[in-house]
C-alpha cells in the first residue's frame, strides 16, 4: 500500500500515465471524481464544493449495500496542479478521521501521486490501514487510474489497474511463467493448464480452462515481451487441435482480443498493472456490441483474477 511513512501515517504512492493537468482535473471537478472515488461499488453525490483555503467540500457516498456516508472535507492548502491538504472522514456533527497531504508531480508526460494521511497516532493508523484493506479501500486508486485511461485513450477498450504490493520483476514473473500463471489467471471457480507454452515475443501457447461444467481451450500468441515492463498477447478460442472456435457460451464474441499489460514500478516494493483489452483484426458491428456490453462482467472477472494473484504473491 505505502512507501515509507511515520508510525502515524498511511502513505500512498502511484505513478499515473497521465499529465499533471488531467490528475488536478479528476480530483477537483465534481463531475469527474465522481467517476472514480471510493472503492469498487461505490458511488458519490456532491452537494457543494468550494475548493480554496477555507473552503469545504460536502458530499455523500453511496455504499454497494444502499447505505450513505456523509462527508464534509475541508481544505487547508491548495496549489493548483501541485499540492492539496485537507481534513476527511468528518461530518458536520463529528470530527474529521484524520488530514490528507497530496503532492502532484509530473515528468515525462505521467504524473506521480504521494498522498499522506496523518492520523493521531500509530494504533489510529493501524485500525485505518485494517479498514482500508477490508473495505477494499486501495481500489479507489485502481479507479482513478482507468478513468485517466478512458479520458485519454480509446472508448472501444477495456482498461482495468491493480497495485500489486511485490517487485516489477516478481510481478512479471507472474505473467509470463505458466506455472504461475495458471495459478490466478482463470475465472473464479474454474482451472487452468497449459498444454503447450512457448512465452516469448513470436511464441504461441495452447491451454485448457474449465471445471465440472464446462471445457474451454484457447491459444495466445505473443506479439511482444519487453522485460520487465510490457506484455502484448492476442487470444481465440478453440478446440483441442487448435481449430478457431467462437466463445463456447458468447457466440458473438469477438474472434480475436489482444491483451496489453504494461508494467510500472511505483516504488521497488510495489508495481502497478495495467491492461488494456481491445477487439483486434476484424470485427462485425454485433462483435464490437456485445464486447462493449459485457464490460461490467470483464471488470468483475479481472477483479476476480486480480484478487487471487494478489493472494499468490502473498503466500
Amino acid at each position: 500500500m505505502s512507501d515509507f511513512s511515520a508510525p502515524n501515517e498511511i502513505r500512498i504512492v502511484r505513478v499515473y500515465d497521465a499529465p499533471v493537468q488531467a490528475v488536478w482535473d479528476a480530483w477537483t471537478d465534481p463531475a469527474q471524481v465522481a467517476q472514480w472515488w471510493g472503492p469498487r461499488g461505490f458511488t458519490l453525490t456532491t452537494h457543494s464544493k468550494d475548493l480554496r483555503v477555507g473552503g469545504k467540500w460536502r458530499y455523500t457516498m453511496h455504499g454497494p449495500d444502499g447505505t450513505d456516508y456523509p462527508n464534509v472535507t475541508l481544505y487547508h492548502e491548495v496549489e493548483p496542479l501541485r499540492k492539496l491538504v485537507y481534513d476527511h472522514g468528518g461530518t458536520d456533527d463529528t470530527p474529521p478521521m484524520f488530514k490528507v497531504t497530496v503532492l502532484f508531480e509530473e515528468a515525462d508526460g505521467k504524473t506521480r501521486m504521494d498522498m499522506t494521511m496523518a492520523l493521531a497516532d500509530a494504533e489510529a493508523a493501524k485500525q485505518t490501514r485494517q479498514f482500508i484493506k477490508h473495505a477494499n479501500g486501495d481500489s479507489t486508486w485502481d479507479r482513478l487510474a482507468e478513468y485517466l485511461g478512458k479520458r485519454l485513450a480509446d472508448e472501444d477498450k477495456f482498461v482495468i489497474n491493480r497495485s500489486f504490493d511485490a517487485p516489477q520483476d516478481v510481478v512479471f514473473d507472474m505473467w509470463t511463467k505458466p506455472e504461475h500463471l495458471a495459478r490466478w489467471l482463470p475465472p473464479t471457480g474454474m482451472t487452468m493448464r497449459f498444454i503447450r507454452a512457448d512465452i516469448r515475443t513470436g511464441g504461441a501457447s495452447l491451454y485448457c480452462m474449465g471445471n465440472d461444467a464446462v471445457t474451454m481451450y484457447g491459444r495466445a500468441q505473443y506479439e511482444e515481451i519487453r522485460r520487465p515492463d510490457l506484455l502484448v498477447y492476442t487470444q481465440q478460442f478453440c478446440d483441442e487441435n487448435e481449430n478457431i472456435a467462437r466463445h463456447p457460451m458468447a457466440p458473438t464474441w469477438p474472434e480475436t482480443m489482444r491483451t496489453t499489460v504494461q508494467f510500472s514500478a511505483e516504488t521497488p516494493a510495489r508495481t502497478r498493472v495495467t491492461v488494456t483489452w481491445e477487439v483486434a483484426g476484424k470485427a462485425t458491428a454485433e462483435e464490437l456490441a456485445v464486447f462493449l456490453a459485457h464490460r461490467a462482467s470483464m471488470m468483475g472477472g479481472w477483479t476476480g483474477s486480480f484478487d487471487k494473484l494478489e493472494a499468490a504473491l502473498e503466500s
